[in-house]
């Protein structure tokens, strides 16, 4: 028999040996009959004769299934799965049609073949064969079933994987049931709430108060209302600006009121009140109106009842606002009316119950964490929008901090193109090969390299750039990464808070004027954070120690062959999972990454039952990854250094005030176009491809949810707590009391049951309610009330020691939870997309008694230092 290449098909039947249906088996044809030594030879023969006619059918084939579609398709794959012996026809048609090896066009770039890769490269190939001829199987009772490749190879994995669908519990459905029950409620509702209202739109107007304590009156349209909001815009005297005050001319002040007036039948004013309580803003000097910028101000006006008396005998009544000044000129000023505001106590509520909802979602996993904050983030615009209070998609848009994800996407793409060059597999087997092999040795140089280049990069930054090398060091040393990668996260939040440029709350601190001008610079800064940090990582190194006390508690439960494999399960899995079926090209190159996985399951399944072999020595390990692990693209690592030297030179010079021109996501971003561009890459897709999209929408939701929750008053609740708290102890103690609630309250507001303890126990305050907040709100709040504190002339507080608690509690208290602190959803991003996931309760268990250790060890710190030697 021919095939349709020209080649001698052999002829072979499968015949029913067995009482099982459909049961194959491979034999010679009737009529032979020799000893069974014979039988053996020649059906050993017939097979070799088979997988030689397979190989040869396949070579045919893949030059005219191998479409440049598909091509397209395989080049947006990771590169470890692109060089797989199982997707040999997709290289070489790549090679073939284009000419080079490598997608990304390097210049040199040496293909390895590693050893036992030609045998599974024949039986990749053997397995593509079988994919396209159709097998006759006939059973006993004559039926004849045609199977394809297909059908053999995923035959037991189907049957396996629909005999674990058919015996889930009832339970587990009915669970499963119940959260797609809540979910749709939740989505009725804040979409029912988006459709019945409308945008808000301020209503602005212009105002000019009269001078020296003339009265402006503005009406307000209606006059039946329990609370009116009032938006001001106009030149205002900001906390955070130092201005030189005047002794003997008094700084200017604005009040403002609501009055209500009743009138008569005949339209005259009978008796006008006062309807709310008074509002006082301090205003700059008139010679310095036109240099100031404008700020905005807005406050909520309770409104008291109507007197019954005056009711009785008036026909009708108004509101109105009130203005006043003091100033030696007239006041401009834009105003903003909202008769229909956001009752703060309930809004606080409400957005309790979002962040509960939130975090339920993501510590039990009931859906994934970047769909957990969007429908968390959609639901508090839906609260708003049921409040008369919907914002606009302009207004949406500016909540997000661009420039956070700017910085993220530019350092995703450098990092994507260096993994290319395969240097951190390089780095991470000579870190192997420096520590001579031992776990703790290495973790400790890792740990403490992350922490230092924490201090000067940002944490984000090197949270990218030591992810992907941790996670190559614990595969070659037969290591559990995700227990390593949680140490490596915790000290760059620690590293991250030594210096102004570390982490971002400490950005916001540092940055804000009225700090820098009372003596916070760069070199104060770090000075005063050093004996803290210093503090911390030592006890964070003895807490670790304990923690992971058992070496096997880093390494797998199973052996490293076996761990692999499943990784390697994952990995292809993932890979498969991220292309689509409507394309033919996609699902042709989706059907192959499916091919692999089942190989690699039967194959865990015998390394499952096999016996291990004993491990090699270091020498003899060390040899074989470095042989294993070679740069594979020199002049690609070299244009790599280049982008990577001029990003990190510009975050560098981002330390130094007055060097200060490009954001650090601007550096991110050029920094990336900068390596596009000498690198000579076309294929755009397969770069974007590798981006962490699912960590970037997180982000994004996640802005969004924290904004939405200062509009319904969280943020302000907790700041107005923590400025009465303060306020309500002795003289004599309020530094150390102010100290201890900035340094917990900025670390412990994110955790509800810290929170209440620390005050039950400090001040015998009960049942204080709080929620999970972002660390960057919180800190822009924290600012506010630190300044606010410091120039609160009764309290005659220091604010240097207010300042350096705010860091510390708001950098160190990020090493709670896995959403704490923006490192440590990177780290968990770029790890799930290495095929190594890692919970949120599994990040709590490791983190959050390290933060709270890390809390008393600065709480004491700060105190010897300040309350008792008064080093300020």
């Amino acid at each position: 028999m021919s095939s349709p290449y020209g080649y001698s098909k052999p002829t072979f039947m499968i015949t029913d040996h067995t009482h099982d249906p459909y049961h194959l088996h491979v034999g010679e044809a009737p009529g032979d009959e020799d000893n069974d030594q014979d039988e053996d030879e020649e059906r050993q023969s017939k097979l070799q004769e088979i997988i030689s006619w397979l190989h040869i059918s396949a070579k045919h084939r893949s030059k005219s299934e191998v479409t440049e579609g598909a091509l397209q398709v395989w080049r947006t794959l990771p590169e470890r799965i692109r060089q797989d012996p199982s997707l040999a026809s997709f290289r070489q048609e790549h090679e073939r049609l284009h000419g080079d090896v490598d997608p990304l066009r390097a210049e040199e770039s040496e293909l390895r073949v590693e050893n036992g890769h030609h045998e599974e490269t024949a039986l990749a190939n053997t397995q593509t064969a079988f994919t396209q001829i159709g097998i006759n199987v006939t059973n006993e009772a004559g039926q004849v079933r045609v199977l394809d490749g297909r059908d053999l190879e995923n035959n037991n994995d189907d049957q396996h994987d629909e005999g674990e669908a058919h015996g889930k519990s009832l339970i587990r459905k009915y669970l499963i049931w119940f959260k797609i029950a809540v979910l749709l409620v939740v989505w009725c509702v804040f979409t029912a709430f988006l459709m019945s209202n409308n945008e808000h739109v301020d209503q602005l107007s212009l105002i000019s108060v009269p001078r020296n304590s003339s009265s402006r009156v503005f009406p307000i349209t209606t006059a039946s209302l329990q609370r009116i909001g009032l938006g001001l815009r106009g030149p205002f005297r900001l906390q955070e600006n130092e201005l030189a005050l005047n002794d003997s001319v008094p700084l200017p002040v604005l009040q403002v009121q609501v009055m209500r007036s009743y009138f008569d039948a005949e339209g005259m004013e009978i008796y006008i009140e006062n309807a709310s309580q008074l509002w006082q803003l301090d205003v700059v000097y008139p010679d310095l109106i036109d240099a100031t910028k404008d700020t905005k101000k807005q406050r909520t006006f309770e409104l008291s009842a109507s007197d019954p008396l005056w009711l009785a005998q008036a026909n009708r009544t108004e509101l109105s606002f009130e203005f006043t000044s003091s100033i030696e000129g007239e006041l401009p000023l834009q105003l903003n009316v909202d008769e229909s505001p956001i009752y703060k106590r309930d809004g606080v509520i409400y957005a309790a119950a979002v962040l509960c909802g939130l975090y339920v979602m993501i510590i039990w996993e009931i859906v994934n964490r970047t769909f957990a904050a969007i429908i968390a983030s959609t639901l508090s615009v839906g609260i708003l929008a049921a409040l008369n209070s919907r914002p606009s998609m302009a207004t949406i848009m500016g909540w997000i901090d661009v420039e956070t994800l700017l910085l993220l996407f530019g350092m995703m793409i450098l990092v994507a193109i260096l993994s290319e060059t395969g240097v951190f597999d390089y780095l991470a087997v000579y870190a192997y090969k420096i520590t001579n092999g031992h776990v703790w040795p290495l973790i400790n140089c890792l740990c403490l390299f992350t922490a230092v280049l924490s201090s000067f990069l940002d944490n984000v930054t090197t949270v990218l750039l030591m992810t992907p090398v941790t996670i190559r060091l614990c595969e070659v040393m037969c290591l559990n990464p995700v227990p390593i990668l949680m140490c490596m996260v915790i000290y760059s939040n620690i590293g991250g808070a030594l210096t102004p440029v570390g982490d971002p709350p400490n950005v916001i601190i540092a940055s804000n004027s009225y700090i820098s001008k009372n003596g916070v610079n760069f070199a104060v800064f770090t000075l005063h954070m050093l004996p803290g940090v210093l503090l911390v990582m030592v006890q964070t190194y003895i807490q670790l120690r304990f923690k992971f006390r058992n070496i096997s508690d880093l390494q797998f439960k199973d052996s490293p062959e076996v761990e692999e494999l499943r990784h390697e399960i994952h990995v292809w899995k993932r890979a498969a999972a991220s292309l689509s079926a409507y394309s033919k090209d996609e699902e042709l190159v989706r059907q192959t990454l499916m091919k692999k996985v089942n190989r690699l399951k039967r194959s865990l399944k015998k390394r499952m039952t096999a016996v291990i072999e004993p491990a090699p020595n270091y020498q003899q390990t060390l040899a074989n990854l470095q042989a294993k692990y070679p740069i594979r693209n020199k002049p690609l690592l070299i244009k790599c250094s280049a982008a990577l030297l001029f990003v990190i030179s510009l975050f560098f010079l981002h330390s130094v005030p007055e060097l200060q021109r490009l954001s650090l996501g601007w550096t991110a971003l050029l920094g990336a176009i900068f390596l596009i561009i000498l690198a000579d890459i076309e294929d755009m897709e397969a770069i974007l491809a590798r981006v962490e999209w699912s960590t970037l929408l997180f982000f994004a939701a996640l802005f969004i949810l924290m904004e939405a929750l200062t509009e319904l008053g969280l943020i302000e609740w907790i700041g107005n707590m923590t400025e009465g708290i303060i306020l309500g102890v002795g003289e004599d103690q309020r530094l150390m009391v102010a100290i201890l609630i900035i340094l917990w309250v900025s670390c412990g507001l994110k955790y509800t049951l810290l929170f209440n303890i620390f005050y039950l126990i400090l001040l015998q305050v009960s049942a204080v309610a709080s929620a999970f907040v972002d660390n960057i709100p919180l800190t822009t709040m924290m600012v506010k009330i630190t300044i606010s504190l410091a120039q609160n002339s009764t309290l005659n507080l220091p604010l240097q020691p207010l300042v350096w608690a705010l860091a510390l509690g708001a950098c160190l208290g990020g090493n709670g939870t896995l959403i704490g602190a923006s490192a440590n959803v990177v780290c968990a991003g770029v790890a799930e997309q290495h095929g190594y996931k890692f919970t949120f309760l599994q990040f709590f268990k490791v983190g959050f008694p390290i933060m709270i250790g890390s809390i008393i060890v600065t709480t004491g710190y700060l105190l010897v230092s300040h309350s008792l030697f008064a080093w300020h």
